[in-house]
């Protein structure tokens, strides 16, 4: 690899940020990489790369994966798909992909920067797109590559939005929040958390503490992976033991770890991240509500364009203003959020999405 994880975590955020702004080559002429007239849809092939978390990770994986599914059973599209065990088979999944005659190919996941940027410049006539980073070079420099797309989310923005709620409505005057690994992705997450529990207590004179993250230090609690919910179930226990009572866990398939603790603690709700959990997990009666990433859409559009010819590199950062982050239903937990508390989120809500109010975090698309 071209760089570490521990290395890039802090200067990738340079490189999303430029590509958030960055306009798209206005002609592109990227030969193979689209459906075409000759063949269209019926030749077209989408293909799709899974971190370790696997397809069933009742996370960004799996949305990803029902965005292909969506893509292919409405279009009429091939696919194929690479699950990953390990880090050791991000970059021959990726060629695999290539060598199958995948017209475009997507990473799932910040961990797969390298590969697929590595595929993209060794084939310039294909397709790629990268799902939670932008790409850089050697020295972290961000570069933008005609071929391969970034699609982003900034998910501080909704985390925002939570975070104000669970501070409204802990009993304990506790919440937390931890990661997987320290990457921008999952920083930024916690990023907008750690925000809306300082605007609650800015705001109604609150004393809510948060446990698991520093974010002007940067700093806080990581299991190490997405893979061993045993970690996350051991986090959660440790936070519950100091009177949290609302955990966001950003950390994939390891966050229900933590439901499983939450489940069996008296009082104590999870927030999920990515999917709605009350929808995707079996932990629907402790989910307070969920910061969602919607990569499905992202993926089935950009596949959409990439067969009718209108594949670009100009990378797409979904925010509140245009639905690609949310925040989930309260479901079970409706009656139990005051309305004034909805009424509030609903005001942010608005005011982020005009400018008004502004969600800063250095992990930012």
């Amino acid at each position: 690899m071209k760089k570490s994880i521990v290395a890039s975590a802090v200067t990738a955020t340079a490189a999303l940020a430029l590509a958030a702004c960055g306009a798209a080559p206005e002609d592109e002429e990227n030969g193979g990489g689209g459906g075409g007239e000759a063949g269209g849809a019926a030749d077209f092939t989408a293909c799709l790369v899974s971190d370790a978390g696997g397809w069933d990770d009742r996370s960004f994986n799996q949305s990803a994966h029902e965005g292909l599914t969506a893509a292919v059973d409405e279009l009429g599209i091939n696919e194929e798909t690479a699950e990953s065990q390990s880090e050791s088979e991000f970059g021959p999944n990726v060629d695999s992909m290539v060598q199958q005659g995948c017209n475009l190919t997507f990473g799932v996941g910040y961990l797969l920067e390298d590969a697929i940027q590595t595929a993209a410049e060794e084939n310039p006539d294909r397709h790629f797109a990268l799902i939670d980073s932008g790409f850089t070079d050697a020295d972290f420099n961000p570069v933008e590559l005609d071929n391969a797309k970034p699609i982003l989310f900034n998910t501080a923005e909704a985390a925002f939005l939570a975070g104000y709620v669970a501070a409204a409505t802990t009993e304990s005057g506790t919440v937390a929040t931890f990661g997987g690994q320290q990457i921008p992705s999952v920083a930024i997450f916690m990023d907008g958390f750690a925000d809306g529990v300082t605007y609650y207590n800015d705001e109604n004179d609150g004393d809510v503490q948060l446990l698991g993250w520093d974010k002007e230090a940067q700093q806080g609690a990581f299991t190490g992976d997405f893979e061993n919910q045993a970690n996350g179930q051991q986090q959660a226990e440790q936070f519950i033991a100091q009177g949290a009572d609302t955990i966001m866990p950003v950390a994939g398939p390891v966050g229900l770890g933590a439901a499983a603790a939450a489940a069996e603690a008296d009082g104590v709700r999870i927030i999920g991240v990515d999917s709605d959990w009350y929808e995707s997990s079996d932990y629907g009666d402790i989910v307070l509500t969920s910061v969602m990433k919607r990569i499905g859409p992202a993926v089935q559009d950009t596949i959409g364009q990439a067969v009718e010819d209108g594949f670009t590199a100009e990378p797409y950062v979904g925010t509140l203003e245009n639905d690609g982050v949310g925040l989930a239903p309260f479901h079970d937990f409706e009656d139990e959020v005051p309305q004034e508390v909805k009424d509030t989120v609903d005001e942010l809500r608005e005011q982020i999405i005009s400018g008004e109010l502004e969600v800063e975090t250095p992990n930012a698309p």
